[in-house]
């Protein structure tokens, strides 16, 4: 059987897109592979959203493309880098064989095919009419107890700092149909939980008149026998309705944590975002949430250094921190990206010593209060589902409580898939040690 390698860099969608890859090649005979010295086909499927993925594709990319010298391999990049960089990988790369973007997945075997003998570039964005999600379950879902679903593709938010757009298109909601034909298939597979993927989720849709909504889409995937948790990302929290706020106040199976991506906890600094939300209105739905679901923890995003902040809106990023005391939070440095509208608020920018001061100052006491609060767990019982054994001790396996935590405790691999308490003996920044409570 030909033998295909992906290599993934970048967000949950990412790694859904090449998961959707993995089970279209399967069906024309690929088997995928973890050895890359053994692979017919490579693929690199990689994030645009910041620099850094882009950095880790052009390290590997200069191990894969030597192989090429040696031995028949075809090679590809796809995703969102696919999507902004096009026609200019080739030149950089003229050994790469296929460029394709993530609405070319659905064409994956076709490209693969006709690679050897011409190159394959095709990183246009398809209409809303008929949008083939790839109905495909991915092959190494099987045996695993979490599982993504994409149930949207597209933005059509235009955060000014945001290259989603310009990588993958106009939003796109899945007919509910077909999210719970996956769903149930993936719950056939031993699925347990299921994370909902969208770039706003919360718009999920609202562009169709009739078309059902988030909080129907949650209500729907709750009542599938075999899933026993939900979670879902991204939201924006300017879509957040009083229905979805209802269902964490109805819905058990509802995961007791939201990513719900805040960038800054300054007004004018969000202004310039064009997030269309307050620091106020934030902290609004965050007491809304909390009121439905005392136990609700929270994570976010935050960009700092945005062009034009000042040490005054950065102290308002740092006592919104200290506000809502995110469970975590993924915080960078501000990134230029490519034909996105903040780069004509560059003559604001940032110096970037100043900036990464702020960036330290902020995870410095995101680490605090992720402690302080894993501190206050020790002693507590914790209902926790099981995933797989630690990657790190021997004997010692890994699951998640309800709220996202990371529990390590002792315990042997038939316990992988099932709930059990534990209690938690120690806390860390990002994780707990726990042990398992007596019958």
């Amino acid at each position: 059987m030909p033998r295909v390698f992906i290599k993934t860099f970048g967000c949950q969608m990412n790694e859904y897109d090449s998961g959707k890859m993995r089970a279209l090649l399967g069906k024309d005979g690929f088997e995928a592979t973890e050895d890359l010295a053994d692979a017919d086909v490579v693929l690199v499927n990689t994030c645009s959203v910041r620099e850094k993925p882009e950095q880790k594709l052009h390290s590997f990319l200069g191990r894969v493309l030597p192989m090429k010298r040696q031995r028949r391999v075809t090679v590809g990049i796809a995703g969102c880098m696919a999507s902004v960089e096009g026609e200019r990988l080739f030149k950089r790369y003229p050994q790469v064989d296929l460029v394709f973007g993530p609405d070319a997945v659905t064409r994956i075997g076709e490209m693969v095919a006709t690679a050897p003998s011409q190159r394959i570039l095709d990183t246009e964005f398809l209409g809303e009419s008929g949008y083939p999600f790839p109905s495909e379950v991915d092959p190494d879902a099987a045996g695993q107890i979490s599982a993504f679903v994409t149930i949207q593709k597209g933005c059509d938010n235009r955060c000014t700092f945001c290259i989603v757009p310009a990588t993958r298109g106009d939003e796109v909601s899945r007919p509910l149909g077909e999210v719970l034909a996956e769903v149930r298939a993936l719950a056939d597979r031993g699925v347990k939980e299921v994370t909902l993927l969208g770039q706003n989720v919360n718009s999920y849709g609202l562009k169709i008149p009739g078309h059902p909504t988030f909080a129907e889409l949650l209500r729907a995937v709750h009542e599938v026998p075999g899933i026993e948790v939900i979670r879902y990302t991204t939201s924006h929290p300017r879509d957040i309705g009083e229905d979805v706020v209802a269902c964490y106040a109805e819905l058990p199976k509802l995961a007791s944590h939201l990513h719900l991506p805040v960038q800054s906890g300054s007004n004018r600094v969000l202004r310039r975002m064009k997030r269309f939300y307050t620091r106020e209105q934030y902290l609004d739905v965050v007491a809304r949430l909390r009121a439905a679901r005392p136990d609700l923890v929270l994570s976010t995003d935050i960009i700092c250094g945005f062009p034009g902040e000042t040490d005054a809106d950065f102290d308002d990023t740092m006592s919104l921190l200290e506000a809502v005391r995110f469970h975590a939070s993924f915080s960078f440095n501000y990134s230029p990206r490519p034909g996105t509208p903040a780069l004509k608020l560059l003559d604001g920018a940032v110096p970037a010593g100043v900036m990464q001061a702020r960036l330290e100052r902020f995870q410095s006491r995101q680490r605090e209060i992720a402690m302080e609060s894993h501190l206050a767990m020790v002693g507590s019982l914790q209902h926790v589902l099981v995933e797989g054994p630690s990657a790190h001790d021997e004997g010692v396996v890994c699951g998640r409580t309800s709220a996202f935590k990371t529990v390590n405790f002792p315990g042997s691999p038939d316990l992988v898939g099932r709930w059990v308490e534990v209690r938690i003996i120690r806390g860390f920044a990002n994780t707990l040690r726990g042990e398992l409570a007596e019958a």
